[in-house]
């Protein structure tokens, strides 16, 4: 496994592999790599012929600065994660090397960064699509893999190929989660031992959701989930949302959308957990 910590030098690498027609499978991270990340990179190793990981902590993608501050970084730990999954390169830059001046792009994806993490976290997505863009002009992947526990990230991604018209796949992985049913997440390792005994509720919740979508109205549902929510004293909820997963707007009925999925973020203390499940209705409801 090769690691890189300058552009110049992992472009290079790529360059001489493409020469050889080899296709680019990129998994890009913020590191504190769990066995989530791990499946993209099993992911992208079954489909292409080199595997390329990113780590690096993003600050323009923070509204919080405690939140990037506190992100946990182990740096060592996830260069051995990566070895023995057989990755193949690592990219590992500083911010220096990233933004030698800061970014000052800005990007519009309407109604898909106005719900849900985009209104409550102001510049994330720009964020998320300055870093992207970049990465993606570095590495020159064939296909990119991104986990569906940040899905709103995951369709943002999806338009910012489209505006930029890049000729790159992106791969949606599902969900991969613990035992309990916890999402996995590298903010978990941040949870005391009695939020990480709660916070697998937010799960059941979500799995309570989906159950009852055959039974009861969206908005008995969902005001079933919130009061649930608000139940738990360690729980601050951000949003619960239930949304279209194409469109990301709020639906008020089961039969507004053909692929609803329920969204949500809760602080335990001062971890943000977020999570969603698809929903499946057989039939229309009001």
């Amino acid at each position: 496994m090769q690691i890189f910590t300058k552009i110049n030098d992992i472009k290079a690498a790529i360059t001489l592999l493409k020469a050889k027609k080899y296709r680019i499978g990129f998994v890009p991270t913020m590191g504190a790599l769990h066995n989530g990340h791990l499946s993209l990179i099993y992911k992208a190793k079954a489909e292409n012929d080199i595997t390329v990981c990113s780590i690096f902590v993003n600050p323009v993608q923070f509204n919080n600065t405690e939140d990037f501050e506190k992100y946990p970084i182990q740096n060592d730990t996830d260069i051995d994660l990566l070895k023995n999954s057989k990755c193949d390169l690592v990219f590992l830059p500083s911010v220096k090397e990233m933004y030698p001046e800061p970014p000052t792009e800005k990007f519009n994806f309407g109604t898909l960064e106005n719900v849900m993490e985009g209104a409550f976290r102001p510049g994330h997505f720009n964020g998320v699509a300055i870093v992207v863009k970049k990465l993606f002009e570095i590495i020159t992947p064939d296909k990119a893999y991104f986990g569906e526990k940040d899905f709103q990230q995951l369709m943002i991604i999806k338009s910012l190929i489209k505006k930029l018209n890049l000729r790159i796949e992106i791969v949606a992985c599902p969900i991969i989660r613990e035992s309990d049913g916890l999402a996995m997440s590298s903010r978990n390792v941040r949870l005391t031992e009695h939020q990480r005994k709660i916070a697998p509720e937010i799960h059941a919740l979500l799995k309570k959701c989906a159950d009852h979508s055959m039974e009861f109205s969206l908005e008995h549902v969902k005001s079933e989930v919130i009061k649930s929510i608000e139940a738990i004293p360690e729980f601050k909820l951000d949003y619960f949302e239930i949304a279209d997963e194409e469109n990301l707007q709020p639906i008020s009925n089961w039969s507004d959308s053909d692929t609803p999925r329920a969204f949500v973020a809760i602080f335990l203390d001062k971890v943000r957990l977020i999570d969603n499940m698809k929903i499946f209705c057989n039939f229309a409801k009001s």
